[in-house]
């Protein structure tokens, strides 16, 4: 079995910003009750008509470029996201063909809630190392600010839009991932939720007055399972690597909220200068928040050769999970 390595990273956040304050003039809210209860200053949101899979072309294109790769070399691409660019034919395809990829490379869309694009990375790195393609592009893209109700403070203040990107090819050396570990828990299916829209519930006038097609958070439910959720997985792929918690240099978790973040970290130990957050800049992303981060990361370059990474999640479903790598 080949191993299997990031070799670029990209990403896009939409030009528009949307601040704390901003959100106060017309919600019920404040800099100050936002900012304390999640750790969030500011949003990025995609233009009104603006195509969603646009943000993916531009982190792929990116991702592609620092790899060094030919988009004609490209025989896979996964996007991981929530809420596709249509129903049929998703999200992925808008992408290949946004980026022009020759040759009729395999794509598909991924849902598994946030932690999609870490799904994303582990199906795409098995297929290689299985042999069945050479070089994958994984994107994790969402436009969730959609999806929200801007009446709704619970939930209209945590999300912003944006795309993150890695190049998975195989690895002739130490670097590569070394574990992983993906779970699902369907008794918390309800957790995060749009009701509307889909075969069980197709869009309807009725569905539109009782708004049903905004995303529905159990806030509290999500707290409780979200850090044992994403220590259980960073424990089980670190032990897939003959590894623990001290061994990581770098923690990457799904930024969903600073109060889940923070705990998450004391439970496995990781001091909070090798925690990377940028929530307070971007907020929730979504499947796009792990690969914002790590292209931050990257380009920062605070990320050295050899060091272990631990990329975490967990989302709708609840699904969840962690990739842990050697950079």
């Amino acid at each position: 079995m080949l191993k299997v390595r990031v070799t670029g990273t990209g990403a896009f956040l939409p030009e528009r910003c949307l601040t704390n304050d901003d959100l106060a003039r017309f919600v019920d809210t404040s800099d100050e009750w936002i900012r304390s209860r999640t750790g969030i200053r500011k949003r990025h949101l995609l233009p009104e008509g603006e195509p969603p899979a646009g943000m993916g072309v531009v982190a792929a294109r990116a991702a592609l470029a620092e790899a060094g790769v030919d988009h004609q070399q490209v025989d896979l691409l996964i996007a991981a996201t929530n809420v596709p660019e249509q129903p049929i034919p998703g999200t992925a395809p808008h992408i290949v063909a946004g980026l022009g990829l020759p040759g009729e490379p395999a794509f598909m869309d991924l849902k598994a809630g946030c932690a999609g694009f870490v799904y994303g990375m582990a199906l795409a790195a098995g297929a290689i190392s299985a042999g069945l393609f050479r070089r994958a592009v994984v994107v994790g893209i969402e436009a969730l600010s959609r999806f929200v109700d801007w009446k709704d403070r619970r939930t209209c203040v945590l999300f912003g839009d944006g795309a993150g990107a890695v190049v998975l090819e195989p690895s002739c050396g130490e670097a590569g991932i070394l574990g992983v570990s993906l779970h699902g828990d369907a008794d918390k299916l309800a957790l995060l939720r749009i009701e509307a829209g889909g075969v069980r519930l197709p869009a309807s006038e009725e569905t539109v007055k009782k708004g049903l097609h905004f995303l529905k958070m159990e806030g509290e439910g999500v707290f409780r399972a979200a850090v044992p959720m994403m220590e259980r997985a960073t424990r089980e792929a670190l032990a897939q690597a003959g590894l623990s918690p001290k061994d990581i240099d770098w923690l990457i978790p799904h930024q969903a909220n600073l109060r889940i973040i923070r705990p998450l970290a004391a439970k496995l130990g990781v001091p909070k200068e090798r925690v990377v957050v940028n929530i307070d800049r971007v907020a929730n992303t979504s499947t796009a928040s792990i690969p914002i981060a790590l292209d931050e990361l990257v380009r920062a370059g605070k990320l050295k050769e050899g060091e272990i990474v631990a990329l975490t999640a967990f989302g709708a479903g609840a699904a969840y999970g962690t990739v842990v790598l050697r950079w």
